[in-house]
């Protein structure tokens, strides 16, 4: 049989930074579907006007 061989585990190719970076500008995800939205409409809304 094979030896075992002990190797580094990695991490799939993921590399972490700073999990617990605290950042000025949070928004929970709500926000952003709405802000998200938001844009849509004004953009078609643009569109439709000047376009």
């Amino acid at each position: 049989m094979a030896d075992n061989a002990t190797m580094p585990s990695g991490f799939g190719g993921l590399m972490r930074y700073n999990e617990e970076y605290n950042s000025k500008l949070k928004f929970g995800p709500g926000v952003v579907v709405g802000m998200i939205i938001v844009t849509i409409v004004l953009v078609v809304g643009l569109r439709m006007f000047y376009g």
